[in-house]
């Protein structure tokens, strides 16, 4: 934490993640070495989230009185942010390394880019794969669910959600980052608009990153520093029915937004009846391992 008016201005959502998010803020406190401001947005939390954050005075602290969601419960940190960039920060991540200024850097010096992520890692040391993900078009859609992507999972052809084809170490330009590690100038938020609120759980990420790409600017995978991500770690401490679907409610909720005047009206029905029988399928599925 610095005294002069900071340069990021790192916004994290939390919910029922008390020692995640503990771990996360030490490990800010520990690495970040230009100027920030630290502002939590805790989501009525009830496992003494509140009562830890109360006590770190360096801490800007929103005391949601329930659980907003992922959107908006960022949004709302607005009024407070004074950053000339915005990071949107998951609680179940730990900066490694000086990720914040190498980022911010990288931004500051490419004013075409609007928005970029890091290297994300999983415990296990491998890349998580949905730190670099394309819109998913019917087609896109088709290879990832079908498990085609898998198959072939260095095609150009099959393996475009996740960028298969694209070395992980590669600087490149992608379609959406993911919400983990989301840094973004604060001008073209305000500009574009922040998260759509429509969205809970999941999908307001893509959705935003599709903003920031229509109003003209590039969103790049940066893999020169990284970060660690304990995957779903909010969501296997809040286990519901509304988080093992939440994802495919965001994306028929994104498609019908922002891709379904790009299609005839044929394919759209089947794509919105392949994601709903996906959603029966994962409700089924959480009803028998409940």
């Amino acid at each position: 934490m610095f005294n002069k008016k900071p340069t990021v201005s790192i916004i994290i959502v939390s919910y029922n993640t008390k020692e995640l998010l503990e771990a996360c803020i030490q490990s800010v406190e520990q690495f970040a070495d230009i100027p920030y401001e630290l502002i939590v947005s805790d989501n009525g939390s009830t496992d003494g989230t509140i009562e830890t954050l109360r006590k770190n005075k360096k801490i800007l602290l929103i005391e949601n009185k329930e659980n907003l969601g992922f959107a908006k419960g960022n949004n709302v940190a607005k009024r407070l942010a004074q950053g000339k960039y915005i990071l949107f920060l998951n609680p179940d991540t730990m900066f490694t390394s000086n990720c914040l200024s190498e980022t911010v850097s990288y931004l500051t010096k490419n004013a075409n880019v609007g928005a970029l992520t890091c290297k994300v890692l999983l415990p296990s040391g491998v890349l998580d794969k949905d730190t670099r993900r394309s819109f998913p078009t019917p087609f896109i859609a088709l290879t990832h669910f079908s498990g085609l992507d898998k198959v072939f999972p260095h095609s150009r052809i099959f393996a475009k959600y996740w960028y298969g084809y694209k070395s992980e170490d590669e600087v490149h330009e992608i379609d959406s980052l993911q919400g983990a590690f989301f840094l973004v100038q604060k001008a073209l938020l305000d500009k574009v608009g922040w998260f759509d609120e429509d969205y809970f759980m999941d999908g307001e990420d893509i959705d935003l990153c599709f903003k920031i790409k229509k109003a003209g600017y590039s969103i790049i995978y940066y893999p020169k520093v990284s970060i660690l991500h304990i995957k779903k770690g909010s969501k296997k401490k809040n286990k519901s029915l509304r988080s093992v679907v939440g994802g495919v409610v965001a994306m028929e909720t994104f498609y019908k937004k922002r891709l379904w005047s790009q299609h005839f009206l044929l394919i759209n029905i089947l794509v919105i009846l392949g994601i709903r029988l996906l959603r029966i399928l994962r409700t089924i599925k959480f009803y028998v391992s409940s």
